[in-house]
């Protein structure tokens, strides 16, 4: 039992881990929190700052959530790799590194656990994602579409019951992380992503 509540406090630890915060004042000098959104997630660091920075935030992103699942199947179980991982998850959304002010939508984060306890699943929920992405421009559709896909994804290729819980749960929660994004969705406001970075002058 010490050792699960070690592993899951360090995933904590592991999803505080604020890339999206501190990436953009290292490279660039920017506060990502004055800028879109205002959310230190992958995508409000693409939208505003480039898709370079965007994808190193979402790498490390996914590495957080990856590693704390990682580790707790590793010395544990998967029951604890889960645990851990919704643990990263949770410190992604309210990260002790930013006095567990707002943090990101844990898409990212959600995918490296994923990856961890449930690779050939979430691997088919990335291609949705780039899918969708690539029909609708909207990170935030792609995102939830590809949230919707992943515990059909673990179901059909026989997942644990941890997995499959965890699954359900990360789509639920992604899904109301980004409540008002269907709000700009339904009334046609919306941001539509682009690759190319943009100009100081519209930050």
């Amino acid at each position: 039992m010490l050792v699960a509540a070690l592993l899951i406090a360090l995933g904590y630890l592991f999803g505080s881990l604020p890339w999206g915060l501190w990436l953009p004042r290292l490279f660039v000098g920017e506060d990502v929190r004055r800028h879109g959104s205002g959310n230190i997630g992958a995508t409000n660091v693409w939208r505003t700052l480039g898709f370079k920075l965007g994808l190193a935030v979402a790498l490390l992103d996914i590495a957080k959530g990856a590693g704390a699942a990682l580790l707790g199947r590793w010395l544990a179980d998967d029951l604890v790799g889960v645990l851990a991982g919704c643990a990263a998850m949770a410190g992604h959304w309210r990260p002790l590194f930013v006095r567990f002010g707002r943090g990101g939508k844990i898409v990212a984060t959600t995918g490296g656990v994923g990856l961890a306890v449930a690779p050939l699943a979430t691997l088919s929920a990335g291609a949705v994602w780039i899918v969708v992405f690539l029909v609708t421009r909207y990170a935030s559709v792609a995102s939830m579409a590809a949230a919707a896909s992943l515990p059909l994804f673990a179901l059909l290729f026989d997942a644990s019951w941890p997995v499959l819980a965890f699954t359900a749960g990360g789509a639920v929660a992604i899904v109301l992380l980004h409540r008002t994004n269907i709000a700009r969705l339904l009334r046609g406001q919306e941001n539509r992503m682009r690759l190319r970075r943009p100009s100081a002058t519209s930050l």
